[in-house]
């Protein structure tokens, strides 16, 4: 592939051998256009103000510097709820394990159907809203995604979807795979859909996800990230939310050396909202956590609210990096911001950059961040009651983390994760 001047040997590397895959006209100039600003940004390092608290190396070098080898021996998320399951092995839609995807509200596509048809409505959201979100921070791990992705799915929802969709990622290669997907997610205005991401992916992954909320329209996002100790995952979300509409994600992290979860939003309509939150419990000196966020006012009356919990233990690290941005004009603004850490011994680090930039003056915009070891009293307390000493710091740490469970709204969702978090802190403990 001729490739004009590159800013670094890095990218080179990882482009050589890489090829742009087919498809319809408008989806080969949307890939063309992510690979010239790949070439002009260059993939990320070290020195990238963005990057200080990660180093980016595991995802930029060609291949996967060792085998990040897998043990299934957790049962599924959300096998009572009733939801409409697309099953990815490795990076790729397996159709056979995949449910019927026809289902009141919403329609599902495969994003290399989509992309091979000449005219869709895909066509006005793949690349796009990723390419927003690369001012004013450059994102070019996303704009590699955009180039070069071949799986993943579109979905349009016309009406409240009746039902949940599941995307459940497995791993067929349980040594070396390495997965790029992409999913586009067009809400129409007054419509509503739940989209779930359950499972190990791949060994490396690289995820985007392209969210488009029409006015009074709602998107609802609950991610879990484990079963997987060695994985390392970098994913975007970038969501662009217009006139009384909701966007709300959450995402659970439990395992993984190495993971980085950016969220890039867009406000472009009045009385909209906006809520991030994240659970994140790191075991051990490899287990490296990356939240980056950043979300943009740009309308009158706006909610936004970033809520982040992270429990860290033997040397594990948690990074958060989230900013408020109220732009001229985006009167009434509500935005809220709250990072913790709770270090469960010395070696663990958080490190935090929590940023709020305001350029109008009647605004309600808060942002705090604490990092504290586990409260001595009420562990005696507890123990004092009866309670093993173990018990009673599972229980404390399950209180911690409540705040950002609390941000999802669908209660079953909410206690399928807790009960995993439960589990997953008696047998780790």
């Amino acid at each position: 592939m001729a490739l004009p001047q590159l800013k670094n040997d890095a990218t080179v590397a990882r482009l050589d051998g890489l090829a742009l895959p087919e498809g319809a006209a408008w989806a080969t100039a949307a890939r063309k256009d992510a690979l010239s600003r790949v070439t002009q940004m260059g993939l990320p390092h070290k020195r990238d103000e963005y990057w200080r608290y990660t180093d980016p190396v595991n995802f930029v070098t060609a291949d996967l510097d060792e085998a990040a080898t897998f043990d299934n021996d957790e049962a599924p998320l959300f096998d009572a709820i009733d939801r409409v399951k697309v099953v990815f092995v490795d990076g790729v839609y397996d159709a056979g394990a995949s449910d019927d995807l026809s289902a009141d509200g919403i329609e599902i596509e495969m994003l290399s159907d989509a992309m091979s048809t000449d005219i869709h409505w895909a066509k006005d959201l793949y690349g796009a809203l990723e390419t927003n979100g690369q001012s004013p921070v450059e994102r070019p791990l996303a704009a590699l995604n955009t180039a070069f992705a071949e799986n993943g799915v579109v979905i349009r929802a016309t009406a409240k979807a009746t039902k949940p969709v599941n995307l459940i990622y497995k791993r067929g290669d349980t040594t070396a795979s390495d997965a790029m997907v992409h999913h586009v997610v067009k809400v129409e205005e007054g419509a509503a859909v739940t989209v779930l991401e359950t499972g190990p992916a791949a060994a490396r992954l690289s995820s985007v996800l392209e969210v488009d909320v029409a006015a009074t329209g709602a998107f609802h996002h609950v991610r879990s990230q484990g079963r997987d100790h060695e994985r390392r995952a970098v994913t975007h979300c970038f969501a662009r939310i217009s006139t009384e509409s909701t966007f709300k994600s959450f995402t659970l992290t439990v395992n993984g050396a190495l993971t980085r979860n950016e969220c890039i939003i867009e406000i472009n309509g009045g009385d909209a909202i906006a809520h991030v939150a994240g659970a994140c419990v790191g075991d051990g000196k490899d287990f490296h956590h990356d939240d980056t966020i950043f979300i943009t006012h740009d309308a009158v009356n706006c909610e936004s609210r970033q809520v982040f919990k992270k429990v860290l233990r033997n040397g594990a690290t948690g990074v958060f990096q989230g900013k408020i941005l109220v732009k001229a004009g985006a009167q009434k603004t509500d935005g809220y911001q709250i990072s913790q850490s709770l270090l469960l011994d010395d070696d663990s680090q958080f490190l935090a950059k929590p940023e709020l930039e305001i350029y109008a003056d009647d605004v309600a915009c808060s942002h705090g961040s604490t990092s504290g070891a586990i409260d001595e009293t009420a562990l005696f307390y507890l123990q004092s009651r009866g309670v093993p000493r173990r018990q009673a710091t599972d229980l404390l740490t399950l209180a911690f983390l409540a705040e950002a469970l609390d941000e999802i709204d669908n209660d079953d969702l909410a206690d399928d994760l807790r009960d995993r978090l439960e589990s997953w802190l008696a047998r780790h403990g």
